[in-house]
């Protein structure tokens, strides 16, 4: 019996290319899923509108490394500069995650919730969730992700 294999492959193919495209779709705001992107445009524009509560994605250029704020959770906190000369205040979680190693002038590129503030804004949530019910954020540094 002569069976034609080419309709089978023909959709093992389409399926494969279906599961690539689903696995590398882009993170949404509530960061379920993804790869990497950029929303330098969505953190200005949400500085201009007061917004915040947003996930946002992006890099940055360390400009200041601040004493850790111990009242509380610790948290290191440092500035960062963006590409549009935006300034951003990071609130990383150290009890929540490990420190990242930064010293002024380093490029790190990060996830995490951004919200309002009449200097530039502040992102937070750089950590996995405790509770496992969103996916959290993170900071990269030197090939690194911290989370």
């Amino acid at each position: 019996m002569n069976v034609n294999r080419k309709p089978l492959w023909t959709i093992v193919l389409l399926l494969l290319l279906a599961a690539i495209w689903l696995w590398q779709s882009p993170v949404d705001e509530t960061g379920e899923s993804g790869a990497s992107r950029d929303d330098l445009a969505r953190i200005e524009e949400a500085f201009a509108e007061q917004r915040s509560d947003l996930w946002v994605e992006s890099g940055g250029t360390v400009a200041r490394v601040l004493r850790d704020d111990t009242d509380g959770s610790a948290h290191q906190r440092f500035l960062v500069e963006l590409a549009n000369g935006q300034t951003l205040l990071f609130a990383h979680n150290i009890d929540l995650a490990p420190r990242v190693p930064l010293e002024r002038g380093d490029r790190i590129t990060f996830r995490g919730e951004y919200e309002w503030n009449d200097k530039g804004g502040v992102i937070h949530w750089t950590h996995r969730d405790p509770r496992n019910r969103s996916a959290g954020g993170w900071i990269e540094h030197d090939g690194r992700r911290y989370r």
